[in-house]
């Protein structure tokens, strides 16, 4: 043998990489079957985190749209009355104009007193269903429940000086302008 050729004792051993980076102990599969545990285990955890977050994002839609509902009906009810109310203001109206004629006419207090009764029981039934009469002599002009007509010269500046028809409103909502003449 010639000096330059290791015999085999003094030959350094080969050491495979995956060997050197594992701990003695462990065999070279269990190693690449704890990193793959690993990687599953944290996509499950990123994948109940995403669950979980989907789940509250469900909910509060689910409430909020129970709120939406809530209110929509609410609302529905508060305003079901609109249409029929603003078709008795024509009768309310034509009542007024009655009472006015009959007092002028000098009818007998039997059949104005009878007027006046209905008139007001009239009234009372609108009130109670959220129909207010708006629109007063005397009031500020307010441009949402009021409608200016005209001026009138004895009456402060957005002052009402005098009512042509009086306004409604359901729930306060305005449900017919009052025409009326203002100061300037």
């Amino acid at each position: 043998m010639s000096e330059q050729e290791p015999t085999l004792n003094e030959q350094e051993p080969t050491v495979n990489a995956n060997e050197q980076a594992q701990e003695p102990n462990q065999e070279p599969n269990e190693t690449d079957e704890l990193t793959k545990l690993i990687a599953t285990i944290e996509a499950l955890e990123a994948e109940v985190k995403e669950a979980k977050e989907a789940q509250a994002r469900a909910n509060a839609d689910s409430y909020n749209a129970q709120r939406r509902m809530e209110q929509e009906t609410e609302k529905a009810k508060k305003f079901a009355l609109q249409k029929f109310a603003k078709e008795l203001l024509d009768v309310v109206d034509n009542l007024e104009r009655g009472l006015e004629a009959s007092e002028k006419a000098g009818v007998n207090e039997a059949t104005l007193e009878g007027l006046r009764l209905t008139h007001k029981s009239l009234l009372t039934v609108l009130e109670r269903n959220g129909v207010v009469a708006v629109g007063e002599i005397g009031d500020t002009f307010d441009p949402n429940i009021h409608e200016a007509v005209g001026i009138f010269p004895n009456a402060d500046k957005d002052i009402i000086g005098q009512v042509l028809q009086k306004g409604y409103t359901l729930n306060e909502r305005p449900l017919r302008p009052a025409m009326v003449l203002v100061g300037a």
